[in-house]
């Protein structure tokens, strides 16, 4: 008898908060940033007793700072970008190649001794791109920001307790 996972049930609520995020504008995205002596404050920062006030916690901060969990994310894909010199030029060269290319507007590219069609210029670029990226360990970095991205969001968001005002509106009367 095979087991079965209702991933509806476990992706629901992501889906919707992920909607909400994709119909914003970037300017619209961090115009609500929490100023950074909210976002760090040290006075606010203590354990969770159970679960439950880990979970209330999450979904309160997520929402909340979510402008500065993306600042967060930004900065970390710059540093990993930085400290990636190869994969840096993987990126300017594949941009690089997809713009020069788009600015040919499909005619072909002739340099007096060749001549290339659009389809045999992208399948250059293809060539070149994937040996260079995977040498410049495209994958493992990706996996580090997804990883950092999640210990630095997830750890502040269940540490960083709620507004005293915010944490007597939840308890029912």
């Amino acid at each position: 008898m095979a087991i079965r996972i209702p991933i509806d049930a476990l992706t629901s609520r992501f889906a919707e908060r992920f909607n909400s995020v994709r119909s914003q504008s970037m300017s619209t995205r961090f115009a609500n940033l929490r100023p950074i002596s909210e976002f760090l404050d040290i006075k606010r920062v203590s354990k969770p007793a159970h679960f439950g006030e880990v979970q209330s916690r999450v979904n309160y901060n997520l929402s909340y700072f979510s402008s500065n969990y993306a600042a967060v994310f930004v900065m970390l894909s710059i540093y990993s970008l930085l400290t990636n010199p190869v994969l840096l030029f993987v990126i300017v060269l594949v941009t690089g190649g997809l713009y020069g290319i788009g600015k040919l507007n499909g005619r072909d590219l002739d340099v007096g001794f060749m001549r290339a069609t659009t389809p045999q210029l992208y399948t250059y670029l293809l060539i070149v791109a994937i040996p260079l990226g995977l040498y410049a360990s495209t994958i493992s970095t990706v996996l580090w920001l997804i990883g950092a991205t999640g210990v630095v969001v997830f750890g502040h968001a269940a540490f960083m307790d709620k507004p005293i005002e915010n944490a007597f509106s939840e308890e029912a009367v």
